[in-house]
């Protein structure tokens, strides 16, 4: 072999070698990149829709507005309404509260107290299931917590974790809480502080109502709609029945 051509294969696997170093770091770099880029975002969840006929309460009615001294309802209509529907006065200005504070922070929306407590009822009773019963501040005097959600019996199937676990206790699968039933999860998005006491509580009827709400007037409905109103409890509940037996509530309330 020349020397010319030693030379000249020296230097080609001299080359070889140089772009297999480069190719190794390369993939280390593009590796490392890899591995320090967040997360690609969750796509988000469609709302859920039903294709049942449009159902809506006879009124949609938002309560007086609160007595000029403060955040309250008038005490006269509260014990009027009280007295005629059976709901108690806490409750049931916690549902009037947040139909009149929607009304300037959503006034498109339109969603009355009687839907409000149309939910309410069927939650948790107002806040009196299992015994329990709604403090003057809100706040009831035992935990409402719903069914597991393991999947059994056409429930959801969601597993608990540390932050909803302090809402139930449950260190398996979550459970929907407090006097309006919300899903930890769901109240990581809405939960509210109704009451402006610097806490969102989901077993506070008076922050609940008013997270409810504003859940419930999300996407700009219009809740004077049936297709407004209907597709909005159905989002809350992915029930028809559910949808059907919170309009019959909501009527009671209102012809009572």
């Amino acid at each position: 072999m020349s020397d010319q051509t030693a030379r000249r294969e020296r230097r080609i696997s001299a080359l070889i070698a140089l772009v297999a170093v480069c190719g190794v770091a390369g993939l280390v770099i593009s590796a490392a990149l890899l591995a320090k880029s967040p997360p690609s975002a969750p796509r988000a969840q469609p709302t859920p829709t039903t294709t049942m006929a449009p159902v809506k309460p006879v009124s949609e009615p938002v309560a007086p507005s609160p007595v000029p001294s403060g955040e309250h309802i008038a005490t006269s209509w509260l014990t009027t309404t009280s007295r005629q529907t059976g709901i108690g006065t806490v409750a049931l200005e916690a549902y009037a509260l947040a139909s009149v504070r929607l009304e300037r922070e959503r006034p498109r929306c339109h969603i009355g107290w009687t839907t409000l407590a149309g939910i309410g009822a069927i939650e948790s009773g107002h806040g009196t299931n299992g015994g329990s019963r709604v403090r003057a501040d809100g706040t009831t005097t035992r935990p409402i917590i719903g069914p597991a959600l393991d999947g059994s019996a056409g429930t959801a199937r969601i597993p608990s974790d540390e932050e909803s676990e302090r809402w139930h206790g449950d260190t398996g699968w979550d459970h929907a809480v407090g006097p309006m039933q919300f899903i930890p999860s769901t109240w990581r998005t809405w939960g509210s502080d109704g009451n402006d006491d610097g806490t969102a509580d989901p077993n506070n009827i008076i922050d609940a109502a008013y997270a409810a709400g504003r859940y419930l007037c999300a996407s700009g409905r219009d809740m004077r709609t049936g297709q407004g109103w209907t597709q909005a409890i159905f989002s809350y509940n992915h029930s028809e029945d559910y949808v059907r037996n919170v309009v019959a509530r909501a009527n009671s309330y209102v012809k009572r």
